[in-house]
């Protein structure tokens, strides 16, 4: 290859990056601009501010006492409300010490024998802890039910705390030679205490326990069932933060199963984490350059050597909250903020990953927002469904054409039988000539590239002058997988980006947000975050098995689209189930591979039957809140809740379910089993 030509291809990849990060700029000050647009008009929608000062609190009270009738829907609604927070306060409870075994369950865990009884060793590092905390969560230990355990501690305290090493040769001498105590001549830190802990350990499994927190008395059981019953060798379980008592919580954190684009962002395995010993092949546990993060390190890497990585979906671990505890702040270990980005850049390093960039997010300091390099400029080719609805499609493309940063696309619309004349006058507009004229003068293409026509339904396609825009003829009644399917067989592009024709482009940058992930070769789909024109959440991702007809329903549905979500979840890439086919993105030809859309679902859950589809190759479904939509739902098409619309809603879900039920039974892995499948708000089961 001539140097010219070196140096021309160098000098093209160098611009198409900078192009990329300007585009992803863009992208950041619009959000930030929308944010802050949003803040500023709740100020000015204050009727407080023009008050006067004599009025301002009585005014204060009243309008309080009005939104509080109106959000609860009147009076009653206040009653409805008060009752709501009683039952919210019931289920907390049923996660704190009345969670724990009764004094039967006990006897009956600590009498139960496993094929494989294995030796857990709990690593708990000292440092100057409080008195009280070091012995809560000593007696959390000797109290477990499950009992071929060892706790191996290693103090670094200092002379004003030697109470710390009275306690512990105390508790030593009451557990039968299962609690192994060293005091170390100098503190090590949290890495450098836990790997001295860890060379006392004897044991086949490695568990982590901060000193200041506690263990419900089953999690080993449950640990040692699951190691049985599934051959895990990792381990982790749901937590909470607590103050004072466990029953006194602050949060609880209800996680999903091992989601490898929800750590990379997010440490959210975090506690109890339980792992074999020959995951750490001869290695090092925690690296002291990554001290104040070192567990997201650890568990990255550990993760990625693990052959079954087991959620024990119960609330078994309590975080304690106090003044210096990462439980309270990151405020209180800023320097964890750098620790944590630097784990997880190496992590991606490892797996090929280039050019990358970490970023906080609004969320939290360490729940990170990750910028993919896009490589090259693949081809998207964009299928847009239509029938009549001229200013809902005008909306549609033109913010497709003026707002996209990235240009290397083409759209596919498939027209379905219109018949206004507006349409007719948009299509020729788009295509830079007479629509009509061109369909009676024989002008449409029936053929692509030398293959045949479709079937009966493919009426051909007429193409734009510049060769940007595609219309192909679809001759049947709407059939939503069909008509998809038609389209996709016309694109010339390396991915395909489903879209419907009543959303509208927010984010400037939105195809590469969806393009970075599409391109990984472990992702299937990629979907977007859609909004309602009153900018609350229509699609945050698919939850299997949620909704009143046990299918499939969107979470954090009708939230304000500046919420964070649950426990961040708003605000950083993760994989789901299933992403909406109202934005979804996916190589060309994984779509040819499942074979598209199932036609076997005319209208509904096809867009999930084909994340499915994905997912069952081994593949993920990311959801990104970074490109965003608004989506003006069913505007077109309207909605399936009555008549034949839902009859044959009914009839879809039922085939949904029977082609699904194993899926649908095991419960959706990216949700945790403790919330509700009524609700989209991740609110908690009712214990019956």
């Amino acid at each position: 290859m001539a140097m010219d030509e070196i140096d021309y291809r160098e000098s093209y990849e160098r611009e198409h990056l900078k192009c990329a990060e300007l585009s992803g700029r863009i992208a950041d000050l619009e959000a930030r601009n929308e944010e802050l647009e949003w803040k500023l008009n709740r100020i000015k929608n204050n009727p407080l501010w023009k008050a006067a000062k004599p009025l301002r609190n009585g005014m204060h009270w009243l309008i309080r006492q009005k939104d509080r009738l109106a959000n609860c829907g009147g009076p009653r609604g206040v009653l409805d409300k008060i009752a709501y927070k009683k039952r919210e306060r019931g289920v907390m409870r049923q996660f704190g010490t009345e969670s724990f075994p009764t004094p039967e369950q006990a006897a009956a865990e600590r009498a139960a024998r496993f094929p494989r009884m294995v030796k857990f060793s709990i690593l708990v590092p000292l440092w100057n802890n409080q008195r009280e905390f070091q012995i809560q969560m000593l007696d959390s230990v000797l109290n477990q039910t499950y009992e071929n355990w060892e706790l191996c501690l290693a103090d670094g305290s200092d002379e004003m705390h030697s109470y710390i090493g009275d306690i512990c040769r105390e508790y030593a001498g009451r557990a039968g030679g299962r609690i192994v105590y060293r005091h170390l001549q100098s503190n090590g830190g949290i890495a450098g205490n836990t790997n001295a802990c860890l060379e006392m350990a004897t044991g086949e499994y490695i568990g982590l326990l901060d000193q200041d927190d506690i263990l419900h008395p089953s999690v080993l059981y449950e640990y040692a069932k699951a190691v049985n019953e599934q051959g895990a060798d990792y381990l982790y379980c749901d937590e909470t933060t607590f103050r004072g008592s466990i029953d006194k919580m602050l949060t609880m954190h209800f996680k999903p199963d091992y989601a490898p684009d929800n750590l990379r962002a997010n440490n959210y395995i975090c506690h109890f984490s339980v792992f074999s010993r020959e995951l750490l092949d001869g290695k090092e546990l925690f690296r002291t350059k990554y001290d104040g993060s070192q567990d997201h390190d650890m568990i990255l890497r550990l993760t990625d050597n693990a052959k079954k990585i087991v959620h024990v979906p119960r609330l078994m671990y309590y975080w304690r909250s106090h003044s210096g505890s990462v439980a309270s702040g990151i405020d209180a270990k800023p320097y964890a903020i750098e620790a944590a980005r630097g784990a997880v850049a190496e992590h991606l390093r490892k797996h090929g990953f280039e050019h990358f960039r970490i970023e906080s997010t609004r969320a939290f300091e360490t729940i990170f927002r990750i910028r993919y390099q896009i490589l090259g400029t693949p081809k998207i080719t964009i299928v847009i469904p239509n029938k009549d609805h001229v200013e809902d499609l005008r909306r549609c493309v033109s913010s497709i054409l003026e707002k996209s940063t990235y240009d290397n696309y083409e759209i596919v619309i498939v027209e379905n039988n219109s018949s206004t004349r507006e349409i007719r006058e948009y299509y020729s507009r788009l295509l830079g000539y007479d629509y009509e004229q061109a369909l009676s003068a024989g002008k449409r293409e029936e053929t692509v590239e030398g293959e045949e026509a479709r079937g009966p339904e493919d009426g051909g396609c007429l193409r734009s002058t510049d060769n940007k825009i595609t219309i192909v003829t679809y001759k049947g009644p709407f059939h939503y997988s069909r008509v998809n399917n038609l389209g996709v067989s016309y694109a010339s592009g390396d991915y395909i980006l489903l879209l419907n024709n009543d959303t509208e482009v927010i984010t400037v940058n939105w195809m590469e947000e969806l393009l970075m992930y599409a391109q990984r070769e472990d992702v299937g789909a990629v979907g977007a975050k859609l909004c309602y024109a009153d900018r609350t959440i229509q699609h945050a991702g698919v939850v299997i098995g949620l909704g009143a007809h046990r299918t499939a329903g969107h979470t954090h549905y009708k939230q304000h689209r500046q919420n964070l979500g649950y426990m961040g979840r708003l605000c950083y890439a993760q994989d789901v189930s299933a992403v909406t086919g109202a934005c979804l993105m996916v190589k060309k030809r994984l779509y040819l591979e499942v074979g598209g859309l199932d036609e076997e679902f005319a209208v509904s859950l096809n867009d999930v039957d084909f994340c499915l589809k994905l997912r069952e190759m081994g593949l993920l479904n990311v959801f990104t809140p970074f490109a965003e939509l608004y989506h003006y739902e069913s505007v077109s098409r309207g909605l399936d809740d009555r008549g034949e619309k839902a009859e044959r809603y009914n009839r879809e879900s039922e085939k949904f379910r029977e082609k699904w039920k194993r899926q649908l039974e095991a419960g959706d892995p990216y949700y945790n089993p403790n919330f509700s499948l009524d609700r989209s708000d991740f609110s908690l089961k009712v214990k019956a």
